[in-house]
C-alpha cells in the first residue's frame, strides 16, 4: 500500500513537474522587451538546429520544448528558409507560427477573449511600424477582431489589419446556425459571446454560462460579471496584465457603464474579442433555469436556480 501511495505521488509530482516546465518555456523570454531581432533560416535546416539558433539568439527559452511544440502543431514541414523579424516578447507558439511567413510578412497570432489593447500590444511587438494611434482603432472595432492567425506585409497599416480581421469575422459568423428565438440583435450576440468567453473555460460551460447571463436580464438582475469589472479597470501596472486577478468588493462599486454590479441589461459594448464556440453559445445557449453560477478552484463551474442553492455552493466548494 505504500508503494502504491509513493507511486502515486511520484507521477503527480512528475506531472507537475511537466506542466510547470511547459508553461514556462513557452512564455516569451521577456515580455516587456519588444525591440524587434533579425533571424535567418538556412535552406537545409532541421527543426534542432533552428531551435538551438533560437535559443542561442535570446528568443526562445528552451529548445526541447521547441521542437516538441512545432511537432505537436504539425508545423516542422512548414517553416520556410529566409529572414525573419522575431521579438523575445513573442511566446515560443507566436514565433513557431512567424516561421511560417516569408520574409516580407509578419505573423500575429490573435488567442480568443484577448480585448483590442491586447490586440495592440501583440502588434506592437510585431510591426516596426506600430504606432499607438492604432489602439484607438481597434478599440472601436472591439469584439470584431476575430482571433486567428493573420500575416501582413511589413509595411501594413492598421485599417488594412482592421479589415482583414472584421472581414474573417462576418466570413465566420455567417457559417454559424441562426436561432431568432432569442430575440437579440448581433451586437448584443456579441457582447453576450465576449463575456461568455472570459467567464467560460469550458466549452461545455459556455451555452450554459450564457443561459444564466439571458436569464439574469429576462428576470431584471444584474449580470454581476466579474469580467466587465475587470475590463472596466483596465491595464494593472502590478500585475502586468489587462486584467485583474483578483476583483475586491471596492472595485465592484465603480462607477462605470461597464460594472454589471450596479448596471442591468448588457454593457454598451464587447468586452474582448470571442471566438467561435462562444459566439455560437451567444446564438445558441442552452435551455436552462439557472440564474446562478461559481467557478471552483478548478475552473469548473457550479450552477444554481436560487440564492440558496447559490450559497450553498459557494460554502461547499470554499469559495
Amino acid at each position: 500500500m505504500r508503494k502504491l501511495s509513493f507511486l502515486i505521488v511520484f507521477l503527480i509530482l512528475i506531472i507537475g513537474g511537466i506542466m510547470a516546465w511547459w508553461v514556462n518555456a513557452t512564455s516569451p523570454v521577456n515580455s516587456s522587451d519588444t525591440t524587434h531581432k533579425s533571424f535567418s533560416v538556412k535552406k537545409g535546416e532541421n527543426v534542432r538546429e533552428i531551435a538551438s539558433h533560437l535559443k542561442s539568439d535570446g528568443l526562445i527559452k528552451d529548445p526541447v520544448l521547441f521542437f516538441v511544440l512545432v511537432k505537436q502543431l504539425g508545423l516542422d514541414s512548414k517553416i520556410q528558409a529566409g529572414d525573419f523579424v522575431l521579438s523575445p516578447s513573442m511566446s515560443t507558439t507566436d514565433i513557431a507560427h512567424a516561421l511560417q511567413v516569408g520574409t516580407s510578412d509578419f505573423s500575429i497570432v490573435v488567442p480568443e477573449g484577448k480585448r483590442a489593447q491586447e490586440i495592440a500590444d501583440k502588434l506592437k511587438a510585431t510591426f516596426p511600424t506600430f504606432n499607438e494611434s492604432w489602439r484607438g482603432q481597434l478599440i472601436l472595432n472591439e469584439g470584431y477582431l476575430f482571433p486567428d492567425t493573420y500575416s501582413f506585409s511589413k509595411d501594413v497599416t492598421i485599417d488594412k489589419i482592421v479589415e482583414t480581421m472584421r472581414t474573417n469575422f462576418d466570413k465566420k459568423y455567417s457559417l454559424l446556425p441562426q436561432n431568432e428565438k432569442t430575440g437579440l440583435s448581433q451586437e448584443q450576440i456579441v457582447i453576450l459571446a465576449s463575456m461568455v468567453e472570459r467567464e467560460a473555460r469550458h466549452a461545455n460551460d459556455r451555452p450554459i454560462v450564457a443561459s444564466v447571463m439571458l436569464n439574469r436580464i429576462k428576470n431584471g438582475m444584474p449580470l454581476q460579471i466579474d469580467a466587465t469589472v475587470q475590463y472596466a479597470l483596465g491595464y494593472q501596472p502590478q500585475g502586468k496584465t489587462w486584467w485583474k486577478k483578483e476583483v475586491t468588493f471596492e472595485d465592484l462599486k465603480l462607477n462605470s457603464p461597464y460594472n454589471t454590479y450596479i448596471i442591468t441589461g448588457f454593457p454598451p459594448k464587447p468586452i474582448a474579442n470571442p471566438g467561435i464556440e462562444a459566439l455560437d453559445a451567444a446564438i445558441n445557449p442552452a435551455n436552462t433555469n439557472y440564474i446562478f453560477y461559481i467557478s471552483d478552484k478548478n475552473g469548473i463551474n457550479h450552477y444554481s436556480r436560487t440564492l440558496d442553492e447559490h450559497n450553498a455552493n459557494i460554502k461547499k466548494y470554499g469559495l
